[in-house]
Order: C-alpha cells, then structure tokens, then sequence
C-alpha cells in the first residue's frame, strides 16, 4: 500500500469502519471488468450507503489527492474501473434503494447500485417496466456512466434517452442535482447528458431518474435464418426503413450460432440468424410480424421459429446475452476480446461483410453479433493475453475495424464507452471534441482524481 494514501486510508477507516476493504482479495475484484485489459488493483475498496456518505468520502480523497473510481458490477468491456494508478475504488452496491416509482408520470428514481433485474423485480406489479437491457444485470450507476443500451434500444433508446436526472457527487465533494423529473427543460446547460456517458471521469453518480414504459400488451419473439449474412443486413434495413417499431432484432452470423449451441444446448442451424422480438397489443404484434416475415422470405430467410409464453422467450434471450462466455467457453483459459462499432444502418451491409472478410484473412474464430436495428455490432473472440503475436494480430484487427467504421461515418464504440481501450480511437473520431472534453475535465476535477487514465489523456 503506498504510502501517500495511509492517511487517506485511515481517515477512510474512521468514517466507514468495515466497509472500508484493504484485504488482497477485495482488492483483486475490483482491478477488473470482464474485458482482456490488465488488472490493477486499488488499494482500497469503499462500500458507502448514502450520497453524503459518498460526499464525505470525495473530500477525504481530494484532501489527500487520492484517485477515485465508481465501480458497479464490475460487467464493462473496456477496462473502466481498472485503478492503473492506484486508488480508492468505491463500489455502489450497497446503494441499492428504489427510492421513488411513480405510476401515474412513469419514473422512478433510484440509487446507483440498484441493478436493471432487480428494479424489474420491483417494478413487476405496476404494469410498467425499465428497457434498457445490455445482457448482464449491470447497475443502474454503471449504466448510465457508460450510456448503455442493448438489444431493447432500437426501439426503446440508450440511457441517453431513459435518464431524466441525476444526482452526482463532485470531485470535492459537492452534491449536484442535474435536473428536475420534468419530461422536458430548457433551464441552462444540459448537466445531465453531460454525466451519462462520462465513465466516472467527472463525478460520482449516486442517483438516478429513469423514464420508464408500459408493460405491452401482448410480446412475441422469433429466430429466423438466412442463406448469407446479407439477406439477413438486407432484412433489417428495410424493417427499420419501414417503420416497423420493432423491439429487438439481433443478429448472429454462422460462428455466432456455433458457440451458442456448444454453450447453450440450442440447436439452431449454423447459418447467419435473426432473434426479433414484438411489442404492442395482440394485433400490432401480428402486423408487425407479417411484415417482418415477409421482408425476411424475400430475403431468402426461413420460416420463423416462435418463442410466445414467457419461459421460452426468457430462454431464447439468455441464449443471446450468454454469447460472451460461450466465446470464452471456446478456449477456457483464455480472455474474451469485444469490441463494438456502429455505422449509419445504410453503411451496415458493407461494413460486416468487409469486417467477416478480414476475419477470414486473419485465421481467428471471431463471432460477430449485433444490435444491428441500429447499427451496432460486436466481434468477440477469445485471445491468450500472454502470447504476444497473438495479441499484435488482435490489436491490428482491432485497429481496421475501428477504421473502417470511422470511414463509413460511423462511431468507434456503440455502447461499450471508451474506458482505457479506446481513447487513441476517440481522439481519431472526434479530434477537436477531445480538447473541449479536456476542458471540461479540467475545469471539473483540475487535479485528474476522478478515474484517470479513462475516456482522454490529460497532459
């Protein structure tokens, strides 16, 4: 433990007594995500209960100039809460309240550790719920750090669009309300979105107000294959230039559908697919569908399988949101690689079929899956982060892809964010905007406490 922050570490101790973790083994937990970035450990993780507990526990790291980093679940992909410079990491899972739910106006608010499955769980009787779902139950704080979305977003939006207010906590130590509940406002700076997206880097968010919907009327989900990959591109681009409001619509190409079935016990032909799935009232789901169906038949597309009652589409979905660990469950013992990108829909077609040709020239098993309705897709693998000509081939694929998305004015990242993976690529993508962000960091955390190292360098 170094020795600049004992003092902290003491003062720490005084204010949160056993919920102020040094063991080796609390601290390991909290060196990593789920991502193949290497881990370093904090050292020391806070477990505070409130926001003023979070307040007292800034001024106390300010004082002592001691980094910060929020951490949630631990279920990012780009190396977030990683303390490269070592730290305190403060774990929200203990603020885990549903504070408010307000049928009538369809909100709620909760505290950060509040997770997207539990605050279903407690929403499940009011008939209305939260949609956002990026496959693993992250919380609430996590979130809305790193703008999530997920497979529900091409109807339902990111967390760009579901957050309404924040409560943040500042670098020393002030507690800021972002906004009001109100569905609009037009009062100064948009301080919100200035928080959603910012990874930590500029405050600690320790609550949050989400828009919430309706729970629909009726609910269908179906698989589809394809002959090639393009029938099934082709299929979403005209459902979403239709104007079809559909829910959900995945893609999984061929390598995609192999790793399910190995790792889920499906049984899906090992062709590219379409999971879908329909919200609305009985009648708007079967319009819906026929039309989906009709566009996926010209498109040299199968017959839909359909999960209708609510165990087989939970079933249908955990298959989907699994896809990560069976990549991994390929090579036990390695790391899984997953990166995203996301291109204008029109420019979709072109980059996946360019992306799954280099894939083929570099020889590696890299399935590819998507939240293609809007056009965000994630290739994973799993990499030896030990050998290193593996990893050069991996981060000079990594860099084509990236590249290749920028050049078809598209994003380096969808909804993974930034974290320390991907910062070079960000300065690429938004090189003017990179030095307004550094302004602003600067202006709010002058002294680079609040998890450096991610999102922009500062010199």
């Amino acid at each position: 433990m170094p020795g600049t922050f004992t003092v902290a570490i003491q003062a720490l101790q005084i204010l949160l007594g056993a919920r102020l973790e040094t063991s080796s083994s609390v601290r390991l937990h909290h060196a990593h995500d789920e991502s193949f970035h290497t881990p370093a450990s904090p050292d020391a993780v806070a477990f505070p209960k409130s926001t003023s507990e979070v307040s007292e526990i800034a001024r106390i790291c300010v004082r002592h100039h001691m980094p910060m980093l929020p951490f949630g679940t631990g279920t990012a992909m780009e190396g977030g809460v990683n303390a490269s410079q070592g730290g305190l990491s403060i774990d929200m899972s203990l603020m885990n309240n549903v504070l408010s739910v307000s049928n009538e106006d369809m909100d709620c608010t909760v505290q950060a550790g509040v997770t997207r499955i539990q605050l279903n769980e407690h929403l499940r009787d009011k008939g209305i719920f939260f949609p956002i779902d990026p496959g693993a139950d992250a919380s609430i704080g996590g979130m809305t750090a790193t703008r999530a979305s997920g497979t529900n977003a091409v109807r339902y939006g990111t967390m760009r669009e579901a957050v309404l207010a924040l409560t943040v906590v500042t670098v020393d130590g002030k507690i800021v309300k972002t906004s009001s509940r109100a569905r609009k406002s037009a009062a100064g700076y948009d301080l919100t979105r200035l928080f959603v997206g910012s990874e930590g880097t500029l405050g600690i968010i320790c609550e949050i107000s989400l828009r919430l919907h309706a729970i629909p009327e009726a609910i269908s989900a179906a698989v589809c294959s394809f002959e090639s990959i393009d029938g099934a591109i082709n299929t979403v681009i005209e459902t979403v230039q239709m104007g079809v409001p559909i829910a959900r619509i995945e893609l999984l190409d061929d390598a995609a559908i192999k790793a399910v079935n190995a790792y889920s016990g499906t049984n899906y032909s090992s062709l590219p697919h379409l999971f879908l799935e329909f919200h609305g009232t009985s009648a708007w789901v079967e319009e819906q569908a026929t039309i989906v169906k009709e566009l996926a038949h010209e498109n040299s597309g199968s017959e839909f399988q359909w999960a209708l009652n609510t165990e087989d589409r939970t079933a249908l979905w955990q298959a989907r949101h699994d896809f990560a660990y069976a990549v991994r469950a390929m090579r036990p013992n390695a790391r899984i690689f997953s990166t995203d990108v996301c291109v204008p829909i029109s420019q979709l077609a072109e980059c996946i079929i360019e992306t799954l040709d280099d894939i083929n020239n570099v020889g590696m098993a890299m399935p590819i899956v998507g939240h293609v309705g809007d056009g965000n897709f994630h290739v994973v693998t799993a990499v030896d982060t030990e050998n290193e000509d593996e990893m050069k081939v991996i981060d000079a694929f990594h860099t084509r892809l990236i590249r290749r998305a920028l050049s078809s004015g598209g994003t380096c990242t969808g909804e993974h964010g930034i974290g320390q993976g991907k910062k070079a690529f960000l300065l690429e993508e938004l090189p003017a905007g990179v030095e307004l962000m550094r302004v602003i960091k600067h202006a709010l955390d002058p002294d680079n406490l609040m998890n450096p190292g991610k999102v922009i360098d500062i010199d």
